[in-house]
């Protein structure tokens, strides 16, 4: 099945046509976040992903990976295991410095 969900503004877009896998492409920044937070979690939910693939990922800030966090935290307390794929190295570097990298595991 092929499906892609994009935000209202085209800068946030889920792909889930590979089998159990949530690629994420664009922003995770301040103006997508919210988007971003309520469509992974819709997806996640639905409970046939286990994978984030974060290689489209262009540009992320600290509401990037608040978000990142979050839906990762939410997925944990339904007890359902998700790993990232392919985090980028701008990403990768913020949780480091903000000392939460080790959530990102």
């Amino acid at each position: 099945m092929v499906a892609r969900a994009m935000a209202a503004d085209g800068a946030f877009m889920l792909d889930r046509t590979a089998p159990g896998t949530l690629a994420v492409s664009g922003a995770l920044s301040f103006a997508t976040a919210t988007t971003a937070l309520q469509m992974l979690g819709d997806a996640l939910r639905a409970g046939d992903r286990s994978r984030l693939d974060l290689a489209g990922v262009r540009n992320c800030d600290s509401a990037g990976l608040a978000c990142v966090l979050a839906v990762l935290a939410e997925a944990r307390q339904r007890g359902q295991a998700v790993s990232l794929q392919n985090v980028p190295a701008g990403l990768r570097t913020l949780a480091q410095v903000s000392g939460v990298e080790a959530l990102l595991a």
